[in-house]
């Protein structure tokens, strides 16, 4: 794996885990976490969840606080250590690009938007006048309607 998409992998793994650390996944990304950095290296499952807890305690108080210079810090945490788990392991990439996967699903196909421009002439009108972007019959009680 080159450098720079070590690092960037990195960078996006502790932005959805410390995203996580805030919601009511928690629990499930942490499991996941755990199991993603258990068996690499020394770290032990229960050392492992400490720090995250850690970490996650560290997150709440700081957004508590309004401290964005400490999210920062435990953002730039675990991207370090992310960073390190793929350049010992490089296989890993495969594994924390699964876990991404799960953390943040794609976002949503964008909706059709449709631009609608009208015009009005002919002067002064003192009469209901209806903008939108599709009517399927208009019936003012005039006698006469249009689609």
């Amino acid at each position: 794996m080159v450098e720079a998409e070590l690092v960037t992998l990195a960078a996006a793994g502790a932005t959805a885990l410390v995203q996580q650390m805030a919601t009511d996944g928690w629990t499930a990304a942490r499991d996941r976490m755990v199991a993603f950095f258990a068996g690499r290296g020394s770290a032990t499952p229960a050392s492992v969840e400490e720090d995250l807890e850690t970490g996650r305690a560290e997150l709440v108080a700081a957004q508590r606080d309004e401290d964005e210079e400490l999210v920062a810090d435990v953002r730039a945490e675990w991207r370090a250590r992310l960073r390190r788990a793929l350049a010992a392991d490089p296989a890993a990439a495969a594994e924390l690009r699964s876990l991404l996967d799960e953390l943040a699903p794609a976002a949503p196909a964008p909706q059709h938007v449709t631009t609608v421009h009208n015009t009005m002439s002919g002067g002064v009108v003192h009469e209901t006048l209806i903008q939108t972007g599709s009517i399927g019959r208009v019936d003012l009680g005039g006698g006469s309607s249009r689609g």
